[in-house]
This record gives C-alpha cells, structure tokens and sequence, in this order.
C-alpha cells in the first residue's frame, strides 16, 4: 500500500520515516529500542524495522544489538545531519519538543497542538505556519507553561502560544464559548505527556 508523504516535508517517504528521523535527530545521544522507536512514531515494529534498515543502509541512524535488543540512534554527523535536523525539527519537531518539555509540569490532563501547524501536518493545504499553538487541559502553573513556551521557541524557532483550559471547561460537550468551538472543529495533534525511558 502506498503511503503518502508527511505533508510538512514531503521529500521523506512517509510520516513514520519523519517521525523515525525527527525522533532519533532531535535527541540525538539517546539510543531507542525498536519497540519504543516504534511506539513513539505509531507504526508496527515491522514496519518501524524495515524504515529503520533504510536508513541505517543510508548513513542516517546507527543500530546496534545487545543480546535480542536492537537499539538505535542518530548516525554519525556528516555534511547533512545539520539541514536534515533543521527540517525535522520544523515539520516534527513541535511535537516532540512540546512532549519534553511539558511533561515535567504539575496539572497537565492533556495537551494538544492546534491552528495552522496541525492543519499542516494532517495535510490540509495552506501556508506554511508561522507559529505554534498549543492548548493545555488541566490546572498547570501560569508561569510555568510561560517558561515551557519560551523554552520550546528557543528550540523550534518559533513562536509558541500557550493557552490553559481548565477540565470542566473541556470536558462542557455544550459550551459556546467560541474558542472551544472553533479548536474543536478543527485538527488537533495530541501531545504525548508520557515520561519517556
């Protein structure tokens, strides 16, 4: 079956290859099973090993067995690895950084990126995004998420709006309230809060 490229950087393969990529470059010390590399890019282990046999062919990732484990991580750097992890961090990056870093606040239920990032990368044609919006369902600290969304535009190069909706608010399936509205009709991309390994 043939799979359509990530619509944020239609050069890869597929979204799961991005995902592999973006992954893998954006941490780049850390070493990742197959299993956990193919949770987190939501693809089959099947699937996940056969991109990953791609790129490690490629020069791209690095894998290693330590008895049945196979543990994986970014290749070595080369004249690519620089533009390649700029690209990733702009069409995946929102993502993963945003997982990272929110992750360790208190009160966080639930968080989502929305607006025109999301629309891009559930592949609805339009201008590139200029910003990232994020929406946070829960009871965080103010502050906190400030410092979150400054820490993530350091990372990503752009600006990041962080909006707090308190759980009742959320969860209030006949509010009117216009922005609840508007976010819910459109694509949103959920944040993992999961701690990682």
């Amino acid at each position: 079956m043939q799979v359509p490229p990530p619509p944020l950087l239609p050069i890869l393969r597929s979204r799961l290859q991005g995902t592999i990529l973006a992954r893998t470059h954006l941490d780049p010390d850390r070493e990742f099973s197959l299993g956990e590399l193919a949770r987190l890019a939501q693809g089959s282990t099947t699937a996940t090993s056969h991109e990953v046999d791609r790129l490690v062919s490629a020069g791209l990732l690095d894998d290693r067995r330590v008895g049945n484990l196979r543990l994986i991580k970014r290749g070595r750097p080369t004249a690519i690895t620089r533009p390649l992890t700029e690209l990733l961090t702009v069409a995946f990056g929102p993502v993963q950084v945003l997982s990272r870093l929110l992750s360790d606040v208190e009160g966080i239920e639930q968080a989502y990126v929305y607006g025109s990032w999301a629309a891009r990368y559930v592949g609805q044609v339009g201008p590139p995004p200029h910003d990232i919006d994020v929406l946070v369902i829960g009871n965080p600290d103010m502050d906190e998420l400030d410092s979150a969304a400054e820490r993530a535009r350091q990372q990503l190069g752009n600006e990041v709006n962080i909006r707090r909706v308190r759980h009742a608010t959320w969860q209030n399936t006949t509010s009117t309230d216009p922005f609840i509205t508007t976010v819910r009709s459109r694509p949103m991309v959920e944040i993992n809060l999961e701690k990682e390994a």
